[in-house]
């Protein structure tokens, strides 16, 4: 059974005009939603996160600068931006997968949720912002997991641009195993291949760098071969999914050349992985994806495959 977890304040982050992660991503996701509702599909609101959700993964300071951003527009990098509302909103993107590891963890077997959110993620570091994220939403829900009793937490990324602030923030934990397909070289210049962990962690983050024009059939024979197997021997609790669509075809910002069709049969695989491996939970997140039309697409792609 799947659940989305959404909520009309995410068009309540604003960028300045022209920012790639726009409000009208926020409509493009919303009217997803809304088709699946509208075909007898659950939604659910989400919670919002707080600081102690947070700082189980972001420094105390980090989230005290943010918080102090509430009611104000505030440029944190040349590329990340709040609005007056951005706190509350990010933070909502995270509740949303902070409900969602409760919905698989107490759910029936097969209990899958997708957190459709924005601001995406992944690129929030432990105490930075950047790559249009405020909070890193799938870490929060990893930390959070774990402090269930989840033993072992995977995430899959497969966003174009390599999840660095994700991937950081787990890199000496043995516990939350980090796979990453996405573009390399490319922003944010992290990913390497021999980029594997650090201290206790070393062997539990594995990237699988892709070169630019990489279709389908390229990322299918990367998770074949190394993603799927990796899994298998980690043998997770609760899977969760980096779902952003930036390496399709018709986005403007990546160079990858997938197709909503691939994005269906990766996020399929994904979740025949976790039917096979922790009775079928799975919470999937979304990240980037910046052609609107594409988005909707690809959202309802995913949810078709996890239906």
């Amino acid at each position: 059974m799947l659940t989305l977890i959404h909520s009309n304040r995410f068009a309540d982050h604003l960028t300045p005009p022209g920012h790639p992660e726009r409000p009208g991503r926020a409509e493009a996701m919303a009217a997803a939603v809304n088709r699946f509702r509208a075909g007898g599909g659950v939604v659910a609101e989400p919670r919002r996160a707080s600081d102690d959700d947070l700082v189980r993964v972001h420094s105390r300071q980090y989230v005290d600068a943010i918080s102090g951003t509430r009611g104000r527009a505030v440029m944190l990098d040349p590329d990340t931006f709040t609005s007056p509302d951005s706190d509350d909103v990010a933070r909502l993107a995270a509740g949303a997968v902070l409900d969602g590891v409760d919905l698989a963890m107490d759910g029936p077997s097969e209990a899958h949720a997708l957190a459709v959110v924005r601001p995406p993620g992944h690129h929030a570091e432990a105490d930075r912002a950047m790559g249009f994220c405020l909070y890193n939403n799938i870490a929060v829900g990893a930390a959070y997991a774990r402090s269930r009793g989840a033993g072992r937490v995977a995430i899959v990324d497969y966003d174009v641009h390599h999840g660095n602030g994700t991937q950081g923030i787990f890199y000496d934990d043995p516990t939350v195993l980090y796979i990453s397909s996405h573009q390399f070289p490319f922003y944010p210049g992290t990913g390497a291949a021999n980029e594997t962990g650090c201290g206790p962690g070393v062997g539990f983050t594995l990237n699988l760098p892709l070169e630019a024009g990489a279709g389908d059939e390229d990322v299918m024979s990367r998770y074949q071969g190394e993603a799927l197997p990796a899994l298998d021997a980690f043998r997770p609790d609760l899977l969760l999914i980096s779902a952003g669509f930036d390496a399709h075809e018709r986005d403007p910002l990546g160079g990858c050349r997938m197709t909503t069709g691939g994005f269906r049969r990766l996020t399929a695989m994904l979740i025949e992985a976790a039917g096979r491996l922790c009775d079928g939970r799975a919470v999937m997140v979304t990240e980037g994806g910046y052609d609107l039309t594409t988005l909707g697409e690809c959202l309802d792609a995913v949810i078709d495959a996890a239906r």
